[in-house]
């Protein structure tokens, strides 16, 4: 069973694993996965806004700056973050 932590949306939303170098997102929602608990901890939460820094060569991992620190992530638990645009 499939569950997402929400935040309030504008209705376009992409997965963070989507998301070019230098743009500037907010998390929407987080699918419940194995990675979850993991990523709330690290401070990927709804509402929070995040950056993309870097993406490797082979396109796997990527690097972001969320809550005053850089982290980096694996594509399968960038695509388990959904992203809007930030205003």
């Amino acid at each position: 069973m499939w569950q997402h932590y929400f935040c309030a949306t504008n209705g376009n939303m992409k997965r963070l694993s989507e998301i070019g170098v230098g743009r500037r997102v907010k998390i929407s929602s987080i699918e419940n996965d194995d990675n979850l608990i993991k990523l709330m901890e690290m401070g990927c939460v709804p509402g929070e806004v995040v950056q993309v820094e870097q993406i490797a060569p082979l396109g796997d991992p990527i690097s972001i700056s969320v809550a005053g620190y850089s982290l980096s992530l694996r594509i399968s638990e960038a695509e388990s973050i959904l992203v809007e645009d930030f205003v």
